[in-house]
């Protein structure tokens, strides 16, 4: 499996890209339910912890890379702004404020589930950071971390369906980040109501039809998605057995941004990474004797690469949120968290 030279400068490369969109409030994409005329404000007052690097889930997994690079490289020259980042958004004040506007009515469906499942993964980082800001910044977060996991626990079990999409509404991704920020955290309630619904909507499929991927517009692979969380409740042997049926043959090739000043198109580089580290993770699962470990670690190489050398920060269409997708992969942190 090809490996990344992951230093001090590799890691300021990543965080100067949140650095620079965490605060920052325009442009903007907000998915935002009007009640009233009161509710016409600026991004910073509707969600004042997370309100920047366009959207509301990529400020979410952008104050996660930050977190979890400040923790990997406490020494390097980019740490101390990015505390000073973390502390200016996570408040008690804006945490208030961003549980407000998450239980207001007609916001049911906020960010469910990609964006949920990554305040879920800043959570988990911040409780495994063995740190006095981490402790107060996670104690911060706790009330919007409690309302997330209450709005998860009320809507999986009403969920019949898996979504199998490559993009924001895929089940299988978020429920992955789910399973891992329950372990990381003790949270086994939790756990076990998201495990028992990966394995619902899993555990009986075969064949998934990885040729007709990607889409267009595809920053996930719904195939390797799938894939990727069952290896995480499921044994080693066991999971072998599944995805010989599950995906008999994995074939791929990097994909490439054909337009970059589309944002949209800017998926196709996450893409490469998200593959790559599901890859990886399936990998890390099946057992050592397993002939595919090779060929499959090969292919995670080549689309790591590709992905990589796509992140240039010179396009806000991809910088804003390609850092951290690139961040989980040179981390191991899917890896880690199995």
């Amino acid at each position: 499996m090809a490996q990344t030279v992951f230093d001090d400068a590799a890691a300021g490369r990543f965080a100067n890209l949140a650095l620079d969109c965490v605060h920052s409030e325009y442009p903007n994409k907000i998915a935002h339910a009007l009640n009233s005329d009161a509710d016409v404000k600026p991004p910073r007052e509707l969600t004042p912890a997370f309100y920047g690097c366009f959207d509301w889930h990529s400020c979410v997994h952008g104050h996660w890379l930050l977190v979890r690079l400040a923790r990997q490289f406490p020494r390097a020259g980019f740490a101390a702004q990015a505390r000073r980042a973390v502390n200016q958004s996570l408040t008690p004040e804006n945490i208030a404020q961003e549980v407000k506007y998450l239980n207001a009515p007609g916001r049911g469906t906020f960010e469910r589930p990609y964006g949920l499942a990554w305040l879920l993964q800043l959570a988990a980082e911040l409780h495994e950071w063995d740190d006095p800001d981490a402790r107060r910044w996670a104690a911060n977060l706790k009330p919007l971390e409690q309302a997330v996991t209450g709005r998860l626990s009320s809507w999986l079990p009403k969920l019949a369906w898996p979504i199998r999409t490559g993009e924001h509404n895929n089940t299988a991704f978020s429920l992955g980040l789910m399973i891992d920020y329950a372990r990381v955290t003790g949270n086994t309630e939790f756990g076990r109501l998201v495990e028992s619904r990966a394995r619902d909507y899993y555990l009986k499929d075969r064949a998934c039809p990885v040729s007709y991927e990607p889409s267009g517009e595809d920053f996930l692979s719904p195939c390797l998605a799938e894939a990727d969380v069952v290896r995480r409740i499921l044994p080693p042997k066991e999971f072998s057995v599944w995805l010989s049926a599950f995906l008999p043959r994995i074939e791929m090739e990097p994909t490439v941004v054909t337009d970059v000043t589309d944002g949209k198109m800017w998926h196709l580089a996450g893409l490469n990474l998200s593959r790559a580290w599901m890859l990886e993770g399936i990998v890390s699962r099946l057992p050592d004797v397993e002939p595919r470990r090779k060929t499959l670690g090969a292919l995670a190489g080549r689309l790591r690469q590709a992905g990589l050398a796509s992140i240039t920060g010179d396009h806000y269409e991809g910088g804003h949120w390609l850092g951290s997708f690139a961040v989980y992969l040179v981390s191991g942190r899917g890896v880690i968290s199995k």
